[in-house]
Parts: structure tokens; sequence; C-alpha cells
């Protein structure tokens, strides 16, 4: 991380805490804290934050558990449960009114309804305990609601008194939008109450949450035609619900209107623009807007028109004085995080304590994630210990964090160790701190430690996911525990809460080890339980195709329309792939067939692998055959199946049929690639076509990928058999300064300095392939033992055929042949070489066993010094004699 914490004093942040809070803004300081507020009548209303991490209706805030134990101070203007002190309120109260409607007869007050009395004395009994946080008379007016259908009967104690607050706090604790708008609507029926822009945002938010659109497009257009002007925080809501319900184009127009209306967004509504561009991964865009939005800000706040650098980037030393809170800059900290610039983030957030704003774990825990996600782990520790000195306790997010990265870099050890420090802090690891935990130790087989967790689960009554079970099952398997994974499996399968999409993960556990019995165990009980889906059989039949269970994998998929279940695309392609690969075209074809008789076939995928399947087997008009049938089906070809049938007949050296598919493809418009310009140097190396192989590797040296050893070696080839020096060598250097050069391109050059009489060339080949270690295959050895045998260097032949043999290197009609012209020059008779190999090819290891006998008469070596003997006569002898 770029942040240098360790030089960070606490005190610091203390002494800027006395001084500078966040501005404008509350930010939790974990998951599971909120800020909550509520807001004034008349003042601009604030849209419920993107990332939800506060919930709010103004800038007035509660002092939560976690402000107190920090020592924040109370706002002014708050009472004690964190609401705007409401004066009206009193003035009722002076007035003997609670803000229920009452009647005074005599000096008496009564409630106009005996239910509704009934139930304002049960609201403190059966209310839920947010409710009571309100105080006054809200909890019993939400209990009414909450029991009582009939609104008039609900509100009928409240109905003429409640305030614009009570209103608010009304529609929003509704949980349900419809009743929500039924409210609404009946608020509006009554004509004593004044719906204002806060109302409306309230309402719009609720039904932007629930994704009706045309309700909330509907309420928009009331807005306008009662002259109800929307403000900053009504643009940012219809914001924030568009980009949360997934529609990221419409929420920016809803930015346009807001820019055309000349309404400038505050910062929290360009918080929830760059959480909109966030969402959409567009990170430059969310940069972007942001400098815009501060250099606006700053020329604006401090009334100059000077130019101003920009931030975002960080790129100069100083910023524009634009005082932003703990959320935006926790904001911009997680953009630049999941767009992946640590540099950026690391700058947000020095330049967040150079203008000593606290952070708060929010803020931690995303450092922590990001210097995780880049293997900072020194400059996680350093984040941790800088927690603990700022007196910033981590939650459980954080420490389900910690043991995500750490076990994501294989410290498993590490991970388990925060799963004990969460617990010692007094936190409860919920059910991300064990999944997490969990399926990290599933994957590296530690059962025990893995049971133990599950017991607490067990204990703590907590349900196990179906993810982490599967997982398990798998760990259970790969472990070689057989046994336990079925005692595991049933566990769940009794309980029969398993899903379609569980059973399919079990099965496919058992089936990728090819426990191909309890795959069909898994796969009955499934079928018992009645939730056979096609996600079952093509586990199955995936199954079936490791265990080379073809016959059943095909019965399977007949079967399907039995169960009521069609086959999808994906059960026709398992099997045509599993088919192809057991070199079982026909049947393969039969099932494409099937398959494009359904309309599942989208590509030329299926057929390419039932083409090469063909191909494999040598049946070319097999091949060919089909690809017409394609094409006769609509199924465009692509550049992959046209490589497939050039490379076949350029393996076959068919030079007009590879030529034809070349050119189809062209004219298809589909790009030549570097597997065609191998395919096609293979051919005319094969069918000796220098000019065509030169044209093809001159286009492949223009691709981006460029060209490969093979066609490398296939173009020394080349140039070796027409002995063109030049353009062999240069090839064969620009091999070797990439490292790529290997034996056969050694061996090439070998045979072409040796065909051309450049021996001293060849000389330094051997040598430098010696050095290498790359004379290890026949050509290699043919070639050494060939230029010894031309230079009159016979031992040096004689001890490299003898290499050759140790190696298990079989040698052929070429070795004998070097062998023969060694003998003859060391005067044996033709006849009698040839005689020798009649031996050898009647009798190869007889005959082996007189060749070595022989080579080592006629050379001799001696360890001190070595000299060549000629018994010329005792070996004619021997060999007639025989």
């Amino acid at each position: 991380m770029f942040v240098r914490l360790h030089h960070l004093d606490a005190d610091y942040f203390q002494l800027l805490g006395s001084a500078r809070a966040s501005t404008n803004v509350g930010v939790s300081v974990s998951s599971s804290d909120k800020v909550e507020f509520i807001k004034k009548p008349g003042v601009q209303g604030l849209p419920e934050r993107p990332n939800g991490g506060v919930k709010r209706f103004s800038r007035v805030y509660r002092q939560t558990h976690h402000d107190r134990r920090r020592g924040a101070v109370p706002k002014q203007g708050l009472n004690r449960h964190g609401f705007v002190k409401d004066h009206d309120r009193k003035q009722r109260m002076n007035n003997g009114s609670d803000g229920r409607t009452v009647k005074k007869t005599g000096g008496v007050v009564k409630f106009r309804s005996g239910i509704a009395k009934d139930l304002v004395e049960k609201a403190s009994t059966n209310c839920s305990t947010k409710w009571l946080c309100y105080g006054g008379c809200i909890p019993s007016i939400l209990q009414a609601l909450e029991t009582v259908k009939d609104l008039d009967e609900a509100l009928r104690p409240w109905e003429e008194s409640l305030s614009n607050k009570e209103r608010s706090i009304i529609l929003k604790e509704q949980s349900c939008w419809e009743r929500a708008l039924e409210i609404f609507e009946w608020l509006k029926k009554k004509g004593c109450y004044e719906l204002n822009v806060i109302h409306y945002n309230i309402m719009l938010r609720i039904l932007g949450k629930a994704r009706k659109w045309n309700h909330v497009e509907s309420l928009w257009d009331e807005m306008m035609s009662r002259g109800i002007m929307p403000v900053n925080s009504t643009y940012g809501t219809l914001i924030d619900v568009y980009s949360k319900g997934g529609l990221t184009e419409q929420a920016l127009q809803w930015l346009d209107k807001m820019n055309k209306q000349g309404v400038e967004p505050d910062e929290v509504t360009m918080g929830v623009v760059i959480q909109t561009y966030k969402k959409a991964g567009e990170f430059k865009k969310a940069e972007q807007f942001f400098k815009n939005w501060s250099l606006s800000k700053t020329l604006k706040d401090e009334g100059r028109t000077s130019k101003v650098r920009t931030i975002g980037t960080l790129e100069s030393a100083s910023q524009p004085h634009v005082c932003l809170s703990s959320y935006t800059y926790n904001t911009l900290i997680d953009t630049y995080g999941k767009a992946g610039q640590l540099q950026e983030a690391s700058d947000t957030f020095a330049w967040m304590l150079r203008e000593g704003i606290i952070p708060n774990t929010v803020t931690f825990n995303t450092m922590i994630h990001i210097c995780g996600n880049h293997g900072q782990l020194e400059e996680v520790a350093l984040l941790m210990q800088k927690m603990e000195e700022l007196r910033c306790p981590p939650d459980t997010r954080t420490y389900n964090i910690l043991i995500f990265l750490h076990a994501k870099h294989n410290n498993i050890d590490k991970a388990a160790s925060y799963f004990k420090k969460m617990k010692e802090a007094r936190l409860e690891p919920d059910l991300v701190s064990y999944r997490t935990l969990l399926y990290a130790l599933s994957i590296r087989h530690m059962v025990d430690e893995a049971e133990i967790l599950v017991s607490e689960m067990d204990e703590r009554g907590l349900e196990i996911d179906e993810f982490t079970q599967s997982a398990l099952t798998r760990m259970y398997i790969e472990a070689g525990m057989l046994k336990k994974s079925w005692l595991w499996f049933r566990r769940f399968h009794l309980e029969g809460n398993m899903s379609s999409e569980c059973y399919s993960a079990n099965i496919d556990a058992y089936g990728e080890r090819d426990h191909i019995l309890e795959a069909e165990k898994a796969f009955l009980c499934c079928k018992e339980r009645k939730k056979l889906s096609v996600l079952e059989f093509n586990v199955m039949i995936k199954a079936y195709g490791i265990s080379n269970k073809y016959e059943k994998a095909c019965q399977l998929i007949d079967s399907m329309e039995n169960h009521g279940v069609l086959p999808d695309k994906c059960s026709y392609n398992s099997l045509i792939q599993i088919l192809a690969g057991a070199d079982l075209p026909h049947k393969a074809k039969f099932y494409l067939m099937k398959m494009q008789e359904a309309q599942l076939v989208t590509d030329c995928i299926p057929y390419c692998a039932v083409i090469s399947s063909f191909i494999k087997l040598g049946k070319l008009e097999m091949a060919e055959g089909l690809f017409e049938e394609m094409i006769g089906c609509n199924v465009q070809p692509d550049v992959v199946i046209y490589g497939v049938l050039i490379n076949a007949f350029a393996d076959v050296g068919n030079v007009r049929e590879a030529v034809n598919y070349v050119n189809a493809m062209r004219n298809a418009g589909l790009p030549m690639n570097a597997i065609i310009y191998n395919s096609l140097i293979k051919l005319y190396t094969k069918v000796g076509y220098l000019e065509e192989a030169q044209e093809a590797y001159k286009m492949l040296q223009a691709s981006e990928v460029g060209p490969d050893v093979y066609s490398s070696n296939c173009m020394i080839d080349l140039y070796s058999e027409r002995s063109v020096v030049k353009q062999a060598e240069e090839i064969f250097e620009s091999l070797k300064r990439k490292g790529d050069a290997n034996e056969f391109s050694f061996a090439m050059m070998l045979c072409m300095y040796k065909k051309i009489g450049k021996f001293k060339e060849a000389f330094q080949i051997v040598q430098k392939m010696r050095e290498l270690g790359l004379v290890t295959d026949l050509l290699s050895y043919n070639n050494v033992l060939g230029l010894y045998a031309m230079e009159g260097r016979f031992k040096d032949a004689v001890g490299t055929f003898k290499e050759m043999i140790e190696a298990s290197i079989q040698p052929d009609d070429c070795t004998f042949k070097s062998l023969g012209a060694i003998l003859v020059k060391c005067g044996i008779s033709k006849q009698a070489v040839g005689k020798l190999e009649i031996t050898r090819k009647k009798d190869p290891q007889s005959g082996l066993q007189a060749w070595k006998s022989i080579l080592s008469s006629v050379v001799e070596v001696d360890d001190a010094d070595t000299h060549l003997s000629f018994p010329a006569a005792s070996f004619s002898s021997r060999v007639c004699v025989s």
C-alpha cells in the first residue's frame, strides 16, 4: 500500500477528532450499525445511501452506540432519541394533547372510539422495540396500522392531528408498498394534511425498492401537476432506486433531468451517482463525475473562478478545499478498490487522513479488503494495528474479510486464528464466517477441523447452506472417506429440504471422482423426492462419460422425456462431446441430428466435435459430408471448424482440398489465424511448396501471435532440403534468441550443413546439441552418426551407436546405412555388409547383436589411446560361414 500507516500516530486522530468530525453525512461503522434520522419539515430530503449503510430522511442524526463509545458529542437540536425537537408537539402538550385526537366534555378527555382506545392501551406491550424508540404516539399509530386493516378505524384517534414528521414516520415504517400507497392516498383524500416533497420522496423510495416503476412515474407526474418541486434528495432517491433495480440507463436519465433543471447534486446525491457508476462497472465515469463535482463545489464555495487543480486520482500534491464526509471517502475508496486501482484507493485514504476525517470500521474494512486482494498482507496487518490504536474495534465483517483473505492466500492457520479472535472479541461468527472458513477447510481436506465447525453450527442452530453442504460432500470424497460422504449427504436428503441444484452438486461430486454407484444412488434419492430436473440428468450424463459408460449415458438421455424432463442444449452437447471423444462419431451424429430436430443447435461446436472424431478415424468423406449437412441447416462454420478440416487435409498432403477450405473461409469473411497458417505451412512442407510456405510464414510473422517453433522448424526443413542457407540460419538464430530452438531445429541445421559440406558448422551444432542434452531421438542420432561416418570419425560413430542402444532408441535402415559405410571404409566388402543386413532383417535381435559384435571388432577403442584395426579377412570368413 502506498500510505505509510506505521508513520501515523493514534494521538493525531484523537486530536483531530475533537476539532473535526465527519461533515454533513453520517456513516455506519459496521454492516449492521445504522445511523437513524428523520427529516425536518421543509428541509430538503436525502435519499437512502446506495450501499445500504445509512438509511435517513434528513441531515439530523441520532447518536449511535458506536458514536457514544467513541465519544461523539450529541448534536444540538436533537432529543435523546435522535429526532428533531418538535416545538409544535410541545405546544400541543401544553394544550393537553399528545397528538391523539381527543374531545373534551366537561373537562373530561375521551377517545372517539373504544376500539381505538384499546389499541392505544395495548401498543406499549405489542409494538416493536424500534417503534418504541420513536416515543409519543407513534408506537400506538404503527401498532394500529399493523392490526387494523381499515384506515379510518386505525387512524381515527389521530386523524386530525398528525404532524408532518409523524406522517413521514408512518409512511417510512411500512414494510409493504401497497399499504404505504394506501396510507398515502388516505392522507391525500383527507384534504387536511399538507403532503410535501419529503412525503413524496419517501413514497418514491418505497415504490422504487418494490420496482413498481409505473407507480414511480405516476407519482412523479403527480408532483409536477401539484406544483411540488423536486429537490436534491428527490433526484438522488430516483437515481438510487433505479440503479439498485438494475436500470442503470434510466437512473442516469434522472441525473440528466436533474442537470437540466439546474439542480446541483449535493454530497449525498453525488455519492449515489458514484455508486451507480460503480455498480455498472463504469469506474472511469465515476472518477470523472467526482472530479467535475469537486471542481464545481470548490469554485462555488470559495467564490472564485481561477483554475483549480482537479482531484480523483490525486495527481498533484494538493486538492481543492472540499469538505467531505467519511461516507463519501468510503465510497471513493471502495470504487477505486473495485476498479483494481490500489494506488488511487490508498491516495484517497491518505487524503481523508490529511483532512482530519477519522476512519471508521467501514473505512478500514474497505482498505483491508482492497490491500488483501492485491496480496498486500503486510499492509493488512498495519491496518489492523492502526484500528487498535484508534480504538476502532473490528466488527464481524472485518473478521470475515480477514478469514477470506488469508484463506485465499493459502494461510489457513491465520484464517482460523482470526475466527478464534472474533469469538474472543465477543463477536458471534455469522453464517458468512462459518461458510468462508468451512469452504477453505474443505478444499484442503481438513476433515477434523471442518467437523468441529459443523458441530458448532449445529449447537447454535445455524442452518448449513447448500453450497457448504455440497462442498463438504466433495471434501469427504476427495479425502477418501466415501462412507462419511454418503452419511453427510443422507443427513440433508432425509431432512427433505434439498433443492434440485443441491442434488445435482452432490451427484457431480461423486461423478467427477468416478464413484458412479454413489452418483446413481444420489440420483435415485433426487427422483424419490420428485425433484428431478435437467440438472440431475446433465451431471449424470457427465458422470457416465467419466466412467466410460457410454451406453448408459445414451439410455439416460433417451429416458428423460419419460420423467417429464426435456434434454437441453447442455444435455446434448455433453453427450455428443463424450461420444465423439470416445471415437464413436456415428452415435454422436445420431444425437446431433436429434439436437438439430429439437432446434437446440445454435452454433457449430457440436458439429465440430463429430467432424473431428471422423477425421481422427481417417474418415474424411464422412467429415466433409457432415460439414455439408451443417451448411444445409444454416449453421454457420467458424474459424475452428475450418481449421480442423484444413489441418486434416494438410496431414494427408491434399493441397487442393485444403486450399478450397481456406478460400471458403475467406469468402465467409472469417480472419485467418495462427492455427490455420501453421496447418498450411505443415501442408506445404509435406508437398515441398516453398513459395506458398514462405507466404504463409510471412503472414504468421505479421500476426499478433507470431510463428511458433513447429512452423519455424518446418521452414528450416524446407530451406534445408533446398540448401537455402541464409534464410534457414535467420530462422534458427531467431529461435535461439527466444530460447525456442529444440532438438528438431538443431537436427535440421545439422542435416543441412552436412549436406552442403559445411562440416565445421556441423560439428559446432553437434557440440551444442550435446551440451544442451538434445541428442535423444532417432533423427538426431542418425544425423550425428552420419556426420561422424562422413568425416572418418569411426570411433565417435560407433560410440554414438552404442549410446542409441543404451537409450533404447531402435536403429533404422538409415542408421545401418551409415554403419555399413564405415565397415566398407574399413575394408569390409559390400557383399559381406549386405549379408549382415539380410541377417538383421530376418532376425532383428540376433542381427543387431551381430552388428554390435562386428563393429566392436573392426573399430577398437582403448581407454588411453584410440586406434583402428582392420581384420577384414577374419570378418569376411565369419560372415561367409554364417
